[in-house]
């Protein structure tokens, strides 16, 4: 029980006081009213009331507009608490920003010898989970064993889960072995926790091993082959949790409309979104800011738009996606003038939006105000620069030709700079033809990531633009020799709901007769429109006719030859490809759009290109 002096006061009194001053903690809904009850609760001798007093305190920790702090102060001051009092205060750390407290606070307990109950154990895991914090998972284990709480099954999922989300899955999977009784939420936990540590087939086996499952088994699997990569596969999950008649949670939503956004599968986000409405579920601010980047990584930034004007709440998030979304498709003027309407709604720009309005002056050029963006961010903002604002920075000093600011900016950085940054100089050196500095940094990536395919072919064109041929050729014999493969070109048109991937040099699509048909066509075309394809930058081991050949067959060729078939004239051909476009796709997309009078929506690796009456968005600058 716990223990305060009381102040002295007759029995009917107590009893009539408790009573109300009860009734007005389960009314009280904001600290400063409960506050006003504590003091009351002071005046009438009412703080000795264990019930009063861990109804207080349940209030501070549980509630939204509870104080952890304020809970803290009325904890210290009780002489003797009680087990609930103490599982209260442990459980308010667990769920805080915080959640080390709660360990301390649990050696604590251990030490006032406080006897445990089956909550204890679950909150502290909580917390364990939240820090991945194995050894005092370990730890906590050990407890369990000793005060006899390892056949509960809240103790033992939590502890489960715990271990699963540290990443010790093997002990995590020997508690599920020898549970003598498992639930929905031990199953959840060992699949959580598989999708985790990558093992997504592991994952899988658990899902259908399942008996029964809830919507959190649908989610954690959905969710889990995102995080994979895996997003065809989280797409047809997600569609055969519908047909199984489970409604998903916010969580699956968010998941699929991710899933849709890395695709590129614009049919079937739109088709999610209306799913969303016809159910009539709130969007909240992460699902609508998930929506919002569907909407512009698949290429309809108009709807993006719209949606981001209809959000009632827009938080920081929102204000960052739809910043980035017209980053990536090249509208840096309109990128930096949202940026500008979120400080008039005062909203204050995180690390995060940095990196998109950085993006966007770098995709479009604006160097002056890049340059000032990022001077801000400290001066202004309070926010150091990361090696991702430094990495934006290069990469829009390089684009423009200011290679030795961007060296310079590079040897100032507090950091070590990464290959990502080295990277992006290399490719500006390798773009502005400055043969000296590109094979400095080339050598030295070489060095950094010798199984990087890419970084040999950037190289060796290196040194062959600078003549240097026999160096060029011993860079790919190096490659050859080391065992690395260039990552190839692979370009995906989705079409009435259905992903058609073609690789560069495809031969076995099923249509491909028709395709090479329709590309035939295509070249004759581009011919009489003058066009010479440019084989500067192609493999140096092939002759001019053979390097022709190879450059018609690059994957976004191969796609929109397809896309031609299979839609009707004036429909919009939408591509979305794995690697940067080159310079001789980027001009044949330009001159399909004017030949056949179509728009063609591109995603490469990093922006957008709208190719439209034989322009592009972009204007030659990518």
């Amino acid at each position: 029980m716990a223990t305060i002096l009381p102040t002295p006061m007759n029995q009917f009194s107590l009893e009539s006081n408790t009573t109300h001053t009860l009734s007005l903690l389960n009314r009280c809904s904001y600290m400063e009213e409960l506050k006003q009850i504590h003091a009351q609760m002071f005046k009438k001798g009412l703080t000795v009331n264990t019930i009063l007093v861990s109804r207080l305190l349940a209030f501070c920790t549980f509630s939204n507009s509870g104080s952890l702090a304020y809970a803290q102060m009325v904890f210290d001051r009780i002489i003797k608490p009680n087990t609930f009092m103490w599982n209260t205060m442990v459980r308010g750390y667990a769920d805080s920003s915080e959640p080390e407290q709660a360990l301390l606070l649990y050696r604590q307990m251990l030490s006032h010898s406080v006897s445990h109950n089956a909550y204890t154990f679950p909150f502290l895991l909580k917390a364990c989970s939240r820090l991945s914090a194995l050894e005092e998972t370990q730890q906590i284990h050990a407890q369990i064993i000793k005060f006899g709480f390892s056949s509960e099954v809240f103790a033992t999922n939590s502890l489960l889960h715990a271990y699963a989300i540290s990443g010790s899955i093997k002990s995590a999977r020997l508690i599920f072995d020898h549970m003598p009784q498992r639930d929905t939420v031990s199953w959840n936990s060992m699949i959580d926790g598989y999708t985790k540590c990558g093992e997504m087939e592991l994952a899988c086996e658990f899902f259908k091993d399942m008996k029964e499952k809830n919507v959190i088994s649908w989610t954690t699997l959905i969710s889990g082959y995102v995080g994979a990569g895996m997003d065809k596969e989280a797409l047809h999950l997600f569609h055969e949790m519908q047909t199984a008649g489970v409604k998903p949670d916010n969580v699956a939503l968010v998941s699929a409309v991710s899933a849709c956004a890395h695709l590129g599968a614009l049919d079937q986000g739109r088709w999610i979104d209306e799913y969303i409405k016809h159910l009539g579920i709130k969007i909240d601010p992460i699902l609508g800011c998930a929506l919002i980047d569907m909407y512009a990584k698949c290429g309809d930034l108009e709807e993006a738009l719209e949606l981001f004007k209809r959000m009632e709440k827009k938080g920081v998030s929102a204000w960052t996606a739809i910043i980035f979304g017209l980053a990536i498709h090249g509208h840096g003027r309109e990128a930096l003038n949202w940026f500008s309407k979120m400080q008039v709604a005062r909203t204050k720009p995180n690390l995060v939006t940095f990196t998109a309005i950085l993006t966007a002056c770098s995709y479009a050029g604006l160097v002056d105000e890049g340059k000032s963006l990022f001077e801000s961010m400290e001066r202004k903002y309070n926010l150091k620069p990361t090696i991702e604002h430094y990495g934006c920075m290069v990469d829009l000093l390089g684009r423009a030709g200011l290679l030795k600011e961007a060296k310079q900016l590079i040897d100032s950085m507090p950091a070590r700079s990464n290959s990502v940054i080295l990277g992006a100089l290399l490719k500006a050196c390798q773009m502005h033809r400055n043969t000296d500095l590109g094979k400095q940094i080339g050598e030295l990536l070489l060095e950094r990531e010798p199984d990087h395919g890419g970084r040999y072919i950037h190289l060796a064109s290196i040194y062959a633009v600078a003549g240097e041929w026999d160096q060029a050729v011993e860079v790919r014999r190096q490659m050859r020799d080391n065992g690395v493969a260039k990552l190839p070109g692979c370009s995906a048109v989705t079409l009435d709901g259905n992903v058609h991937e073609f690789l560069a040099g495809e031969r076995t699509h099923p249509q491909m007769d028709d395709i090479n048909h329709m590309w035939d066509q295509i070249t004759e075309r581009l011919k009489r429109e003058g066009h010479k394809p440019a084989i500067r930058n192609l493999l140096l081991d092939l002759e001019d006719d053979e390097k022709e050949t190879a450059i018609h067959q690059h994957s976004e060729k191969l796609a929109i030859a397809f896309g031609l078939i299979k839609t009707e004239p004036g429909v919009t051909i939408r591509i979305i490809k794995n690697l940067r476009v080159c310079e001789d796709c980027h001009t044949v997309m330009k001159l399909i759009s004017k030949i056949y009078d179509r728009e063609i929506v591109m995603r490469d690796r990093t922006r957008f290109h709208h190719f439209k009456d034989g322009r592009c968005t972009c204007g030659d600058y990518w």
